[in-house]
C-alpha cells in the first residue's frame, strides 16, 4: 500500500497491509473498548472530544502539510479543513447530549418514552479527498453517542489516517475504541461482514456506495451512503450575475474541484447567458493553478493520476459529442498529476459532462430557455446531493430550494457547503442517510421504545 505526491508524482511511503486475522483482533478489541465506552457520561466523552479539538488546532501546521502532501490540496484548504475538524468536535461535545436525551411520549402507559443507545463498533470507510474532515464528521457523533470505530482509510492518504488515529489515541480516549486498519478494497467483504461490526458508514463514488450497501445488507447491517454528486446551480434571468459568477466560481474550484457537493452543472437561462458566462470565466481566469505549497495557489494537482486520465477522457468525450470547450481542456505535459480550470459550453444530454459527475476543474454549462427548463434539467440526474439558485427574488428562490430542486442540500444565492449544526447527505444515486446536526448522531443508535406499566 502506496503513498504517492501527486505534485510531484513521487513515492511518499510504503505500508503493509494487515491481515484478517490482524483486523479481526482490532475489532474484537473495539467492541471491548466500546461495552466500557458507552457507560460513560455525555460529560465524560465530551472531555476527550474537546481535548481531540485542542490536539488539532495544536498539530494544525503538521497535519495540513501531511494532507497537502498526500491528496495535493491547497495548503491554506488544509488549514481550513483540520479547523472545522476541531470545530465539530466541539460542537458534539457540547450538544450530544441534549441531542439525544429520552423523548418523553403520553400514552396509556404510566410512562412511555424513546431512549437512543449506540449500536457497537462502526466501520468507517472514508475517501481521500476530506481526508480529516469526513472521518471527523462521522466519528465525533458517533463517540458521542458511546460507540466505537474502525477506520478504513483510502490507499493514498494513509498518512493521514495514522496521524488520524494518533491524535484520537493522544485525547486519552482508550486505544482500542479507535483504530485505523490498513485493508485494501478488495478484501473489505470480510470485514464488513464480520460480528463485530454494527453498523457501517461510507463517503465514495456511487460505485463504492452500492458494492459496500450490498455486502453490507447481506449481513442485515445498517449503512449511511454519501456518494458522489453532480450539482446543479440554476441562474435565472433576475439573479445578481456578479454574484452568481464568484459563487460559482469558487464552489467549482474548491479542493481542485474534487469535491462531491462542488457545482458541476451551471444552468443559465439564456437571457442572462452570455452575460454570465463572461463573468463566470473571468472570475476562473484568476485561479492559479500550482504546487500547493505556493501561497497563491488556487489549485493543485488531482489526487491521482487515473483520476486526472478519468477527467479528461470524460471531456474529450464530451467535445466529440458536441460540446465545446472555451477554456483549458489540454492535459499539461509536467510533472505531477495537474489539469487546467476548464469549461465546457453547449453541454446536452448524452455527454459525460451532462450525465457523470466531472471530478475536478472543468465546468459544464448548460442554457436554457426559462425558469421552467431550468429547474427540470436541475432535476435530470441520477445524482442528488447538492443544489443552487441564483436569483434576486428571495421567496421564489426559497421556493424553488424548499420544493422543487431535487436534492438532500439546497442552497439560495450561495454555494453548497457542509456545516455541523445542519444535516448533510443525499438521495437518489448520491446515497442515503444523514450525517451532521441532530441526525447525524442519531443514525447509528438503536432507538428504543420503553413502555412502562
Amino acid at each position: 500500500m502506496k503513498t504517492i505526491n501527486p505534485t510531484t508524482g513521487e513515492q511518499i511511503k510504503e505500508y503493509q497491509e494487515m491481515s484478517f486475522e490482524e483486523v479481526s483482533a482490532i475489532i474484537s478489541d473495539a467492541n471491548k473498548a466500546q461495552a466500557q465506552w458507552r457507560d460513560k457520561s455525555f460529560a465524560e466523552r465530551g472531555a476527550y472530544l474537546n481535548s481531540i479539538a485542542e490536539l488539532l488546532k495544536d498539530r494544525k501546521e503538521s497535519l495540513s502539510k501531511l494532507m497537502s502532501e498526500e491528496m495535493g490540496k491547497p495548503y491554506a484548504q488544509s488549514e481550513a479543513e483540520i479547523e472545522k475538524c476541531a470545530w465539530v468536535c466541539e460542537y458534539y461535545a457540547e450538544n450530544a447530549a441534549s441531542f439525544l436525551e429520552n423523548d418523553q411520549v403520553e400514552t396509556d402507559a404510566s410512562k412511555s418514552y424513546v431512549t437512543y443507545n449506540p449500536l457497537g463498533v462502526v466501520l468507517s470507510i472514508m475517501p481521500w479527498n476530506f481526508p480529516f474532515w469526513q472521518l471527523f464528521r462521522f466519528a465525533a457523533p458517533a463517540l458521542m453517542a458511546g460507540n466505537g470505530v474502525v477506520l478504513k482509510h483510502s490507499e493514498n492518504c494513509t498518512g493521514s489516517a495514522l496521524a488520524m488515529e494518533e491524535i484520537i489515541h493522544d485525547s486519552g480516549i482508550p486505544s482500542s475504541l479507535f483504530r485505523t486498519i490498513l485493508v485494501s478494497n478488495d478484501n473489505m467483504k470480510p470485514v464488513i461482514q464480520h460480528d463485530g461490526v454494527a453498523a457501517v458508514t461510507l463517503t465514495g463514488s456511487t460505485k463504492a456506495g452500492k458494492i459496500v450497501a450490498s455486502q453490507a445488507g447481506e449481513a442485515l447491517k445498517k449503512t449511511v451512503l454519501e456518494l458522489g454528486g453532480s450539482d446543479p446551480y440554476v441562474i435565472l434571468e433576475d439573479a445578481d450575475t456578479s454574484l452568481a459568477a464568484e459563487k460559482c466560481a469558487t464552489s467549482r474550484l474548491i479542493n481542485s474541484g474534487q469535491s462531491c457537493i462542488a457545482a458541476k452543472r451551471f444552468i443559465v437561462v439564456e437571457k442572462v447567458y452570455d452575460e454570465f458566462v463572461e463573468k463566470f470565466k473571468a472570475e476562473l481566469s484568476t485561479k492559479k493553478v500550482g504546487d500547493p505549497f505556493a501561497e497563491n495557489t488556487d489549485v493543485g494537482p488531482m489526487a491521482r493520476e487515473d483520476l486526472r486520465d478519468q477527467l479528461h477522457e470524460q471531456v474529450e468525450k464530451s467535445f466529440d459529442k458536441g460540446a465545446e470547450i472555451t477554456m483549458g481542456g489540454k492535459k499539461p505535459d509536467v510533472k505531477g498529476y495537474f489539469y487546467p480550470v476548464t469549461v465546457l459550453e453547449q453541454v446536452t444530454k448524452g455527454m459525460p459532462a451532462y450525465d457523470d459527475e466531472l471530478f475536478g476543474p472543468v465546468a459544464a454549462i448548460i442554457k436554457v430557455k426559462d425558469e421552467d427548463e431550468a429547474i427540470s434539467v436541475a432535476n435530470d440526474s441520477s445524482f442528488g446531493l447538492g443544489a443552487a439558485v441564483f436569483t434576486q427574488d428571495e421567496e421564489k428562490g426559497e421556493h424553488i430550494a424548499s420544493q422543487l430542486l431535487e436534492a438532500g442540500c439546497c442552497f439560495v444565492n450561495d454555494f453548497v457547503k457542509s456545516d455541523p449544526r445542519l444535516p448533510f447527505g443525499g438521495i437518489k444515486q448520491s446515497g442515503y442517510g444523514r450525517e451532521l446536526g441532530p441526525y447525524g448522531i442519531k443514525e447509528f443508535v438503536n432507538t428504543k421504545t420503553v413502555y412502562i406499566q
